[in-house]
């Protein structure tokens, strides 16, 4: 802050709602506006629009002492949680004398980038590894954190202290049968006793195959689609097992594997699973009562993956995602009639212009549309030979202007 006034604030001394002048990347570069009951802020290059509540370029440099002066109204520093896609790793050093409670950082990175966090105070750290193509080197926090990273794993290294929980969830396709995911040697951080793999539930499976690199685990917790589920078995060692929103569990070890299990929980599983893993719970607590939380709920029948996950318009606008729907809907009827690839053309085509004039179509949302042409190429139909990729590609690519 610029002025005499705001000169003599001291750290943690701002504490209401309102805008704030601050120096940012230069004297009085930014307003800052914090909303009543809000603890987060996000900063980020302007394409990001309002995903992003003060836009700094990539590559501009960030005093992170301008947030001293502010405070939650309980008098912790403020913002709570930090999102920041950007190349300045400054909030490092900042953080060795002011604590961060969440931080997500998306780097965006011109060169090869080691950083060294050892100093640093954060109770929870998130990477995600999905805007450049160069690697980042982390010296891991001295003090006890949770390390979150997502994204191209294969670009991320590091050493030091092990974080007392690790969460992996790497970039999968679309495409739940293609080859199986192999997670990455990710050295040192496999030392780790709780990890988190996240996937999501109708995408390319990650494969169980790596858990043989974490020897140490005694909790694991896992989300949407993987293979190699027996390899489970290994983990003998394991007080906490999570299962959730899974819809492929025929390959799960019976729970008797684990005998040192005091807390399970499957949530949104497949229906025929759940009821035999119900079964096994009730078996299990009559030889050794569970000690902690053990539930089976949620479970689900082979439609409501279809139905929740199988189209890609899940994360977007309920008013799109109707919009989207309807048009999925139409033009996969019509392709049920179609008997030539004319017919299967004018359908895709007649799908895809119906997007040309709807507001919010960016890359992430083109992406989609391109998976929904390349299902909608997949689906039934009259013709006798298969739509390939290619071919329903050059339809899309031909009729949109998003």
């Amino acid at each position: 802050m610029s002025n005499d006034n705001e000169a003599r604030l001291s750290e943690g001394s701002v504490r209401e709602a309102g805008r704030y002048p601050i120096d940012l990347t230069g004297p009085r570069s930014h307003t800052l506006v914090i909303q009543p009951g809000v603890g987060s802020l996000s900063i980020g290059p302007s394409p990001l629009g309002k995903k992003a509540d003060l836009h700094v370029a990539p590559e501009t440099n960030i005093d992170w002492t301008a947030f001293d002066v502010f405070a939650t109204p309980a008098g912790s520093p403020w913002p709570r949680f930090l999102h920041y896609t950007g190349s300045d790793a400054g909030f490092f050093d900042w953080a060795q004398k002011r604590p961060i409670e969440e931080m997500t950082w998306t780097p965006i990175l011109s060169a090869d980038t080691l950083v060294d966090a050892s100093q640093s105070n954060l109770h929870g750290l998130h990477i995600n590894l999905d805007q450049s193509k160069e690697s980042l080197r982390l010296k891991l926090p001295k003090q006890s954190f949770r390390l979150s990273i997502s994204g191209d794993l294969s670009r991320f290294s590091a050493d030091g202290n092990v974080p007392f929980s690790l969460t992996l969830a790497p970039r999968t396709s679309r495409r739940k049968n293609d080859t199986p995911f192999l997670v990455p040697d990710l050295g040192e951080l496999q030392q780790v006793t709780s990890l988190t793999l996240q996937n999501a539930p109708l995408v390319q499976p990650i494969s169980l195959e790596c858990l043989h690199r974490f020897p140490n685990l005694n909790s694991l917790s896992l989300w949407g689609n993987f293979c190699d589920m027996d390899l489970l078995a290994r983990h003998a060692q394991l007080t906490n097992l999570e299962l959730r929103f899974m819809p492929d569990l025929k390959d799960l070890p019976s729970l008797d594997e684990w005998p040192l299990l005091d807390r399970f929980i499957a949530y949104n599983v497949e229906e025929s699973a759940g009821k035999r893993l119900k079964q096994q719970m009730k078996t299990r607590a009559k030889i050794r009562p569970w000690t902690e939380h053990a539930s089976v709920s949620q479970m689900r029948k082979p439609e409501w993956w279809t139905t929740e996950y199988g189209r890609p318009f899940s994360s977007w606008p309920k008013r799109m995602a109707k919009q989207a729907n309807e048009a999925y809907d139409a033009a996969k009827a019509t392709l049920a009639e179609a008997r030539s690839f004319a017919d299967a053309e004018a359908a895709i085509t007649a799908f895809t212009v119906r997007f040309n004039t709807l507001k919010g179509i960016e890359t992430t949302e083109r992406e989609d549309l391109g998976e929904a042409v390349w299902q909608l190429s997949q689906s039934d139909h009259l013709i006798g030979e298969p739509i390939t990729e290619e071919m329903a590609q050059r339809w899309f690519d031909a009729a949109r202007d998003y």
